[in-house]
């Protein structure tokens, strides 16, 4: 089963652009078919659109609302998305589906403190055997968000079942009982299942027509 990750920068390139490439991010994302692909940073707007860009079920969980609404957000943003992110966008994560697997949305748990930029955890189960666990943590305070994350999905996870924690920690983290970490930010860990090692995506594998979409790479892992 292929896991997948990516902080997708609201569609920005890297250097970021005055126009934005959000629906080629997830069409590249998706183009394979992982059986499980984990977002992060995505505009509120593109929410509807995720099933249709990528062929996957999608699972959407709101990290920051759009103050005057998605679609004036995604207006006031495209004036300019090198200067303009998630002030007016909103922000959310989503965790998408292969469509012939069985997924169970688990919901959601905010995970930052006030004051902190607000972060949550999202959960779903596939197949009946895999609970997989997206996040999008802030990096001075991860680790507490992250134990946080892993409490909340402790009491999710049933007996014999695997379970995964993915996306941008914004910390290098080390969780005991899961595999080994590497040495970036965006990572995914695998507890109770055999993995392959994490393969981080070379920066021409995300490079389209000379742009290189977002200021991260995304990776992954096959869980046998």
């Amino acid at each position: 089963m292929l896991i997948r990750s990516w902080n997708v920068y609201h569609g920005r390139s890297s250097p970021a652009r005055r126009r934005a490439y959000l629906q080629q991010v997830v069409r590249l994302a998706s183009s394979d078919r992982p059986d499980v692909l984990c977002l992060q940073e995505l505009p509120l707007w593109s929410l509807p659109q995720l099933a249709g860009w990528s062929g996957m079920l999608t699972f959407p969980a709101r990290t920051r609302r759009a103050p005057f609404g998605p679609d004036i957000g995604r207006v006031l943003t495209a004036t300019h998305h090198g200067v303009i992110r998630s002030a007016f966008s909103g922000q959310a994560n989503a965790i998408l589906v292969g469509a012939g697997h069985h997924a169970e949305d688990l919901g959601y748990l905010p995970i930052s403190d006030r004051g902190h930029h607000p972060r949550v955890c999202q959960a779903v189960r596939v197949d009946h055997g895999l609970v997989v666990g997206n996040i999008h943590a802030s990096g001075p305070v991860a680790e507490n968000e992250v134990e946080r994350a892993l409490a909340w999905l402790d009491q999710r996870v049933r007996a014999g079942e695997t379970l995964v924690l993915a996306g941008d920690f914004n910390a290098r983290l080390d969780l005991p009982g899961f595999t080994a970490p590497h040495h970036g930010i965006d990572h995914i860990f695998v507890r109770d299942a055999e993995s392959t090692p994490l393969d981080v995506w070379p920066v021409e594998r995300r490079r389209q027509n000379g742009v290189v979409l977002s200021d991260h790479a995304p990776v992954e892992l096959t869980i046998s």
